[in-house]
């Protein structure tokens, strides 16, 4: 695997917690944006640390920013004194990463929430990740987002702002050029850890939904799925009160 980086980390809870779990966000966003599980987990008596990813937030910058180079930064961050993480929850890109850190890494976590990872992206999916990406970068105005996402809370609407300012640009697009293909489906099929998907809403845009679902969970018995309606692929921050509840209720 690549070489990885130290990652940046912000945490929820007592760090004396029995559980500990770290969360991973998605592309063009930073862990400040996880603060959502961060404190429901706190709340229900874990410890939650989330990172920033490389070329995000106050991570290092790097030349490399395959989705391969992702996941050994991941799988070399572990909790503080050591041992596995009880459980790690990865949002869109920081899903497909936790995939590979997770099959890279057989001891590294007990379990894994993937929020509509991106698994596999190409074609019109890759075509509206990218143009998102574009027009958050192209106008970083606290009103825009308002406007583009007015029911959203108003720390994620701050905090986005804040993780497009703080992320380099051209780390975000390049992790678009340099995963040609982005498939981590093989991947996900050698997980040994039981793994729920919490996906996003297809009605609304998903990006694990349909075929590619279908053929990812036949794959590996150990993943299985539920579905956030109403919500578009930043569930936990179109409807976070029921994508909680069912991050709860997979790790029950």
């Amino acid at each position: 695997m690549p070489a990885p980086l130290t990652l940046p980390r912000i945490s929820w809870g007592s760090p004396s917690a029995s559980r500990r779990a770290l969360l991973v966000h998605g592309l063009g966003s930073s862990g400040a944006l996880m603060w959502r599980f961060g404190d429901a987990l706190a709340d229900a008596g874990w410890q939650a640390t989330a990172v920033d990813l490389r070329g995000h937030g106050d991570a290092p910058r790097s030349l490399d920013y395959s989705v391969a180079a992702y996941g050994a930064d991941l799988a070399v961050t572990l909790p503080e004194g050591g041992g596995a993480w009880d459980a790690v929850i990865g949002h869109s890109l920081g899903g497909a990463a936790s995939t590979v850190a997770a099959a890279s890494a057989a001891e590294w976590t007990r379990r894994l929430v993937l929020i509509d990872p991106a698994i596999h992206v190409d074609g019109r999916d890759a075509a509206i990740v990218r143009r998102s990406q574009e027009r958050a970068f192209a106008d970083t105005r606290l009103e825009v987002v308002q406007q583009e996402h007015p029911h959203w809370h108003p720390q994620d609407q701050e905090l986005k702002v804040d993780a497009v300012l703080r992320a380099s640009a051209w780390a975000v697009e390049q992790t678009s050029v340099q995963n040609q293909p982005w498939d981590v489906r093989a991947e996900a099929a050698r997980l040994r850890v039981p793994t729920h998907v919490i996906g996003a809403d297809p009605a609304v845009y998903s990006i694990f939904t349909g075929a590619l679902a279908d053929e990812v969970l036949a794959a590996n018995p150990l993943i299985s799925l539920s579905i956030v309606e109403g919500a578009g692929h930043s569930l936990h921050r179109d409807r976070p009160e029921e994508s909680v509840r069912q991050l709860l209720e997979a790790l029950a």
